[in-house]
């Protein structure tokens, strides 16, 4: 049986239009340059490898993001790891944008929505931008209050980070 996102306005960050009554998230992060950056920022997010190395425990439930795909999100260490599980609600794969978002299931701390899309402009230059819409979604988020805004900014400059190093040529 598969579960029911916590929130209605699933794929909002796909268009862009984040639904009120949620804290909005925007970072965006220069990467690499060029399409060999392009193609290995692509892989390391389509294939989890960016959420692993960021560090976070990642269980998916597929190799490659694609809609539908589980992904239970593990962060901390050892009895204080919090488990967050979402699953993957659409993907992007052309050929200068690369992305996918996943939403929040029961037993997620937080409510709502993030995603995380690659793309090359037109100056060469390869950016990932990290999108989300979240509010808490139990007591331990709740009760975390305005460290979380902080916390999710900080997580997604830790992405861009560590994708900039995944995306140089080898």
């Amino acid at each position: 049986m598969t579960q029911e996102f916590t929130y209605a306005e699933v794929g909002a960050t796909k268009t862009l239009d984040l639904p009120d009554g949620y804290s909005h998230l925007r970072v965006r992060t220069l990467v690499g340059e060029g399409p060999v950056a392009m193609r290995n920022a692509a892989d390391a997010l389509m294939e989890f490898w960016m959420h692993r190395a960021v560090p976070v425990r990642i269980e998916a439930s597929a190799r490659r993001a694609a809609p539908g795909v589980s992904v239970l999100v593990g962060l901390g260490v050892g009895p204080f790891r919090i488990k967050a599980p979402c699953r993957v609600i659409w993907t992007e794969d052309e050929e200068r944008r690369v992305g996918w978002a996943y939403g929040t299931l029961p037993g997620h701390p937080e409510v709502g929505e993030e995603a995380f899309v690659v793309h090359m402009d037109d100056t060469g230059d390869v950016w990932l931008t990290v999108t989300a819409f979240s509010r808490p979604g139990g007591r331990l988020a709740r009760l975390a209050g305005p460290l979380v805004p902080f916390m999710q900014r900080a997580y997604a400059r830790r992405c861009g980070a560590v994708l900039r190093r995944l995306a140089r040529p080898r």
